[in-house]
């Protein structure tokens, strides 16, 4: 017996569907922060490396192996796709919905759609993340702002205030076409 529970009539759904073929120019992807064929780049002081990007996962998603400097971190902002966090190294403080909230080594976060948030690294050196973004498209927003870098071991360039000032101005001209909002702080 099925049932009437809201489980029930997914599975039920999902018996009726059909599979799709698989698609065999879909490859296997298998990839390391410091594999020469990753893009890596600098975003306000933070290093963000591509590991999958949309082109790899059919615009699934888009993975992102992020390092952070103590008292790093890109400021409020919102977009409408999931962001999930999955924290490898140090402390981050996330401010969700104003509410903050420190995550350490081990723990992962999940972002809804539309809320407003940011995160800080809160723990005296460099934090180490994960961050899957579905459906993919953030990635193309950080390889348009941000600064390149020939390798994940580069330290992105120190900005003064100008250069942040300037940073921001292309950040949030940019933003809308990638259904991202910057938000004040």
């Amino acid at each position: 017996m099925m049932g009437n529970t809201p489980r029930a009539r997914i599975r039920a759904t999902l018996w009726l569907m059909t599979i799709p073929d698989d698609d065999p120019e879909r490859t296997l992807s298998v990839v390391r922060a410091d594999d020469p064929a990753v893009r890596h780049v600098g975003m306000v002081g933070d290093t963000y490396t591509i590991l999958l990007s949309g082109k790899q996962t059919a615009g699934r998603y888009c993975l992102i192996d992020m390092q952070v400097p103590h008292c790093g971190g890109p400021g409020p902002h919102r977009h409408d796709f999931e962001e999930m966090f999955t924290i490898l190294e140090g402390a981050i403080q996330f401010t969700f919905r104003g509410e903050r909230r420190i995550v350490t080594a081990g723990t992962t976060v999940n972002i809804p759609a539309n809320a407003p948030h940011f995160f800080t690294n809160v723990s005296g050196a460099k934090a180490r993340m994960l961050c899957m973004c579905t459906p993919a498209g953030q990635e193309d927003l950080f390889l348009a702002v941000g600064v390149p870098l020939a390798s994940v071991h580069d330290t992105p360039p120190a900005m003064d205030e100008a250069a942040m000032a300037a940073w921001r101005d292309k950040a949030a001209k940019l933003a809308p076409a990638f259904a991202t909002e910057l938000l004040e702080r």
